[in-house]
């Protein structure tokens, strides 16, 4: 497989390198010189999860790239990705079933499975910021990997009591630190790491962010799994509602549509920090300061995987006008809750967002796919109090409760953190 760097395009590399090295030159995002369709997607379909993904991913790497690439997805996908029906039309595909309760698990535990299979033994350091679930993924995921140390970046007192304990407990080869501003303050902070080529060299720099491809390619997998258990006579006009962020996992789902999935329409679905809705409105990017919300792991103002569905969309010749969109405020997304909560269903935050932006994409006739990207038990005091239940906490969260933050604190100062970085 090769790769480009969006910003560089003469800057090309193989995909274990595109792994190793994370970002381009300036920053630059790789993507990929060639997404060639699968031949027969209703084949495809029949297989189950782990063989599919492994046939989809050989076909996106190549051949030759990765060894075992077939044992490093079973070891990678060792959960399921369910799909829910919540109505007639409405299906909740429900992301939550890993070790850290959040989508993140598929992408950072391939991620890490690749990154051992490339790094030759060599010291790496794994540096990444999150807004609330790719801390605990990729902790998880790499934690007490022989040669690998890990460094999380997270605006403190911005992401919920449970995420927080999730990832900032481990110790070992996992240091935390709570930055003292927002998260794309905490992008930055990574975006500059990267700049310094003395200290990537000296410290082996790497970064398990949805920038790594690694990461974005196999969240592509779910996608086709999603369609798969869909009834055959649903999957004429489906579409899809992703709550973005970073805007990684909807880039996923569109590499998906690249490769032949049926997929009618992708509607992108946010908080108050709605730079990408305004964008397809009015087709001004003007960033705004990030605001606080309930759903925390979407409060990002300059999405970092923007450039590459701009890059699909013009490589693909589709127009962004194709792509639905929509935001709520957390007062919207309150009711939202309840909406799903009185059809039998509990959402968190970030999935009630999805699902009620989806219904204001759909046409008649459609069928409605709303991501769930966080299991409800990981934000139970909000959901707790908007629904008011009281949510019993999963074993992975309720045996991590009690610990101490191991976190150290930092403010949004590179010179602080480069010192940081090299102090081991």
């Amino acid at each position: 497989m090769q790769l480009y760097n969006i910003k560089h395009n003469e800057e090309k590399v193989s995909y274990a390198q595109a792994v190793k090295q994370g970002l381009g030159k300036d920053q630059g995002l790789f993507f990929p010189a060639s997404i060639e369709p699968l031949k027969d997607v209703d084949a495809l379909l029949a297989l189950p999860f782990v063989e599919r993904s492994a046939r989809i991913l050989r076909h996106l790497i190549g051949a030759d790239e990765i060894e075992n690439l077939e044992e490093l997805v079973k070891n990678a996908f060792a959960f399921g990705a369910p799909l829910h029906k919540v109505d007639e039309n409405n299906y909740a595909l429900e992301l939550f079933h890993g070790p850290t309760l959040a989508f993140k698990d598929f992408g950072a535990r391939f991620m890490a499975q690749c990154l051992g299979a490339v790094a030759n033994g060599k010291k790496i350091t794994i540096l990444t910021a999150t807004s609330g679930d790719t801390g605990a993924a990729v902790a998880h995921a790499f934690y007490n990997l022989p040669n690998i140390e890990v460094v999380v970046l997270y605006p403190k007192g911005k992401i919920s009591n449970l995420q927080e304990k999730l990832f900032c407990t481990l110790g070992g080869n996992i240091r935390t630190v709570a930055v003292n501003a927002a998260f794309d303050d905490c992008q930055t902070l990574v975006k500059a790491a990267f700049d310094d080529e003395e200290l990537k060299q000296a410290i082996g720099l790497n970064s398990a962010n949805s920038i790594n491809i690694s990461r974005l390619l196999a969240q592509v997998c779910y996608y086709f799994e999603a369609v798969a258990q869909l009834p055959a006579e649903k999957r004429k006009s489906v579409v899809v509602s992703v709550p973005s962020g970073n805007f990684g996992d909807i880039t996923a789902g569109l590499i998906a549509k690249a490769l032949g999935l049926n997929i009618k329409k992708f509607v992108v679905s946010t908080n108050d920090n709605d730079t990408v809705p305004r964008y397809l409105a009015t087709g001004k990017w003007d960033p705004h300061a990030t605001v606080a919300t309930l759903s925390n792991a979407m409060d990002v103002s300059k999405p970092n995987n923007w450039p590459r569905v701009e890059e699909l969309f013009r490589v693909k010749g589709w127009n962004l006008a194709e792509l639905g969109y929509g935001k709520l405020s957390d007062a919207e997304t309150k009711e939202a809750m309840k909406e799903t909560h009185a059809k039998g269903y509990i959402t968190e935050p970030h999935g009630a967002i999805a699902y009620k932006v989806l219904q204001n994409n759909m046409e008649a006739g459609d069928t409605g796919i709303f991501l769930c990207t966080a299991a409800p038990a990981k934000f139970k005091e909000s959901v707790d109090e908007i629904l008011g239940i009281d949510l019993p906490l999963p074993e992975a969260l309720a045996s991590r409760a009690d610990l101490k933050i191991l976190s150290d604190n930092m403010d949004a100062d590179f010179a602080v953190l480069r010192k940081y970085l090299l102090k081991k």
